[in-house]
């Protein structure tokens, strides 16, 4: 052994790697995915709904005509094909863009990860809806901006309650407005343009994160922020719900004077996204089927959805309440004010079923009370048994609660 070398330990790490926690999330997860577990916890997609055979079929096709293309180095901002097909679809959905306002990302974290690096200094002000995305606050925290939440109710944020100083002030507003997670709400059309028309007024920089969109249960998702202020949104999107998260392959649309820099951060992260999996998703949102495969999905999620609402309604106490999403992986609900989740959590595992409790959804301050389940993973029977073991829960905790009381 060298004996130069100090012993271990003894290195200085950057002061913004003394600040990282590990994300409490990940944490409930690796318990919540047991497999005697009902488990609402994880927002991942049916696994019913991942393309296998496409998938496989593409794969085998790609490697027989195109292996080198697949198996090097690629451009940093995509796989030109797959740019223009997202440029194009964007397109029809209103945004009018071209292909040269789309980085493909590694995942749409990357994009939040690429986005933050190049806006936010520390003590830079971010604006952020609550509750709102958790991985969205951990990939900003890092670059220490001060957070102000922006309150929101069934319909999304609250545009009246943005203060102009604030917006003038603030490197960008982050916002889910399509079946939010971790809530399932959508924001509102006419609060889409009164958002937009503020931020445009006080020069306030929107970051769309929207990778549920697609996944609307009927009719149309409404208008993209992107496609009524396209030099005023930074928009994020995701091919990990709709065909497979192990793919890793998001996307952001930025203005040219931004992108640029999103280029250059790009390159200093990881040079490019996998040029096999870019391909992949390429072919499948070009082979034809691609909507067929949508609906298929939304019909199944929709189900899922249904259920478990009527679950609720049916066995849940007075005084709990919850949202009826849209579209989307999930649905919020608020219990009385005295209950925490976190301490739930172990009530209702100890009963066979997980969620995820609703503090980790807030940048700044926790409402302890609240939690989020998702439903696309579980089937009709867990769906149904679950909602009957997490009620039985909060109703044991009510009891316990209302015994203290009298007592007292």
């Amino acid at each position: 052994m060298d004996r130069h070398l100090p012993p271990a330990g003894r290195w200085q790490l950057a002061a913004r790697a003394q600040r990282m926690q590990p994300s409490a999330l990940r944490e409930l997860l690796k318990v919540a995915e047991r497999p005697d577990i009902i488990s609402f916890a994880g927002g991942l997609p049916s696994p019913y709904a991942l393309p296998v055979e496409r998938l496989q079929a593409s794969v085998e096709r790609i490697l027989r005509h195109d292996a080198s293309g697949a198996l090097q180095y690629g451009p940093s901002e995509g796989y030109l094909p797959l740019r223009e097909a997202i440029a194009s679809r964007l397109t029809r959905q209103g945004a009018g863009i071209s292909p040269a306002q789309v980085l493909v990302t590694t995942g749409s974290q990357q994009a939040l990860d690429l986005v933050a690096r190049v806006l936010i200094d520390p003590g830079s002000r971010v604006l952020i809806e609550t509750p709102t995305y958790l991985g969205a606050v951990q990939a900003l925290a890092q670059y220490e901006p001060v957070f102000e939440e922006v309150p929101a109710d069934a319909a999304g944020l609250l545009p009246e309650r943005l203060d102009e100083a604030s917006m003038r002030h603030a490197r960008l507003l982050y916002t889910q407005p399509n079946f939010q997670n971790p809530t399932g709400r959508t924001l509102a059309h006419e609060r889409r343009i009164a958002l937009v028309s503020k931020a445009m007024r006080n020069g306030l920089l929107l970051v769309e994160d929207d990778p549920y969109g697609e996944l609307v249960y009927s009719g149309a998702t409404p208008p993209s922020l992107l496609s009524m202020a396209p030099q005023g949104v930074v928009h994020l999107g995701s091919f990990s719900k709709v065909i497979a998260p192990g793919l890793r392959v998001g996307y952001v649309v930025a203005p040219d004077e931004l992108m640029l820099k999103l280029l250059q951060a790009k390159q200093a992260s990881d040079l490019h996204t996998t040029g096999i999996t870019q391909r992949l998703a390429h072919a499948l949102l070009t082979d034809g089927e691609y909507d067929a495969h949508l609906d298929a999905i939304r019909q199944r999620y929709r189900a899922q959805c249904a259920l478990m609402l009527e679950c609720l309604a049916q066995h849940m106490p007075e005084g709990v309440s919850w949202t009826r999403p849209s579209g989307g992986m999930f649905l919020w609900v608020t219990l009385p004010a005295h209950i925490d989740s976190a301490s739930l959590f172990d009530d209702a595992l100890a009963r066979g079923v997980a969620f995820i409790p609703g503090a980790s959804f807030h940048a700044v301050a926790p409402k302890a009370n609240t939690m989020r389940l998702t439903f696309t993973t579980a089937t009709p029977s867990q769906i149904e048994t679950g909602i009957a073991r997490l009620a039985q829960a909060i109703k044991a905790r009510l009891r316990n609660t209302e015994a203290c009381l009298s007592v007292s």
